[in-house]
């Protein structure tokens, strides 16, 4: 059975509210192993509304209304659906004693719109609203269901939760399984090119890539009965992938950030770093600080935004950045080192570059070198960034988070 959403409320089209309903059906029905295909928003207008649903009619079985259930006169979601259906509109005696029973606990007046949220489609299966007065419905026949919920998602997601789900649990019930891979250091042109044959052949378990600032992920998907049969499909899809991309999966699920991984290798492995940051101006420092019990690894860092810093603080020797400059990769490689001995840090990185908005150096905009430093051993990285300035500091910190990671996890040598 394939779904669709159609949210109706001018105020959508407007931008003045979101479409969260959307997006937390969207992922209710996928547990339950139903496929959404279409997301529609429409405008409180019964013309357009009728047209939205012919479409929908087409090429949808299961059509999920939200809004249009309130008291006002541009409230039309399941006067519309009465018409397009053929069905009357009748009145739900629970719904209207609720309603009343609301207004006399309140001592207020109410007023006769009010009485149209008690409305239904006939023959149609209530749902009870436990959080607002408009009772939603479920209406079948021999080739569709359309359900009917209100707009406010304080009404709409416990309606779905206890009165739709269980309806829906009743004949749907292959739910879909999902895992999370995420990358750094690839983009999305270059893991699909890698991933084409197992894109192209997908079945079961689905790929689905996503770009993102800065890195990449990709959410498996597998649909079994058997949760047990369902990892196994997901561990089989996941082994193909990391035996071509691997050294660029850094985590799992949508909560993982690169430098929480990070931080917790450098935990795991009791190593201590300290930071000599220039054009990242003490971002590194502030990104591994976020995590409670930092001091633990992070030592100190030293933000050396001049020379003059670079030399006298740091001490980069002054033949380094007169035959070399600071935008370097000795100079990147010495900040590293003195900044491990000067913190007394097992490992030392360092970030120099240019991060605009002119050249540096006869450096171009977004040419940035990161050091690392352990004990003897050294390296250093060059890269180029595009984009704002803003862009290219961030970039330089996530490469240096991940040079973290590979170097801790062998994928490098310095």
């Amino acid at each position: 059975m394939n779904a669709e959403l159609i949210a109706v409320g001018s105020e959508l089209l407007l931008g003045q509210i979101a479409n969260t309903n959307a997006q937390f059906i969207s992922e209710q029905l996928a547990e339950l192993g139903i496929n959404v295909f279409y997301h529609t928003v429409v405008g409180d207008n019964p013309d357009r509304l009728k047209q939205v649903i012919s479409v929908a009619q087409v090429r949808s079985e299961l059509i999920i209304f939200t809004g249009g259930l309130g008291p006002t006169k541009d409230d039309l979601t399941k006067e519309t659906v009465a018409q397009c259906l053929g069905r009357s509109l009748v009145v739900d005696d629970t719904a209207m004693q609720k309603i009343e029973e609301y207004f006399k606990r309140l001592n207020r007046e109410m007023t006769e719109n009010n009485r149209r949220q008690a409305i239904v489609l006939e023959g149609s299966h209530v749902l009870s609203n436990d959080h607002g007065m408009a009772p939603g419905m479920v209406v079948e026949n021999e080739s569709h269901r359309y359900i009917l919920m209100p707009g406010p998602p304080s009404e709409m997601k416990p309606m779905f939760l206890n009165e739709v789900k269980p309806y829906l649990l009743k004949d749907f019930n292959e739910p879909l399984h999902s895992r999370v891979l995420r990358f750094f250091g690839i983009g999305e042109s270059v893991l699909e090119t890698e991933l084409m044959d197992l894109i192209d052949a997908q079945t079961n378990p689905t790929i689905a890539p996503l770009a993102k600032e800065g890195e990449v992920t990709l959410r498996l998907t597998a649909k079994h009965r058997d949760p047990l049969e369902a990892t196994q499909l997901l561990d089989g899809m996941e082994a193909k992938i990391h035996s071509r991309v691997g050294e660029f999966l850094y985590g799992y699920g949508d909560g993982t950030t690169l430098p929480q991984v990070v931080f917790e290798l450098l935990k795991d492995k009791e190593i201590t770093v300290a930071a000599a940051e220039s054009l990242t101006g003490g971002l590194f420092s502030q990104k591994l600080t976020d995590f409670p019990g930092a001091s633990a690894l992070f030592l100190g860092g030293i933000i050396s935004y001049t020379n003059v810093v670079k030399r006298d603080v740091l001490g980069i020797g002054s033949s380094i950045l007169a035959d070399e400059g600071a935008v370097s990769e000795a100079c990147a490689i010495a900040m590293a080192k003195r900044v491990a001995e000067q913190c007394h840090a097992d490992l030392g990185i360092s970030f120099t570059g240019v991060a605009g908005p002119s050249e540096e150096e006869r450096h171009p905009i977004g040419t940035v070198f990161i050091g690392l430093c352990h004990g003897d051993a050294h390296f250093a990285q060059a890269f180029r960034f595009t984009g704002s300035r803003r862009a290219i500091r961030q970039r330089s910190v996530m490469h240096g988070f991940d040079l973290i990671r590979r170097y801790l996890l062998e994928k490098i040598s310095l």
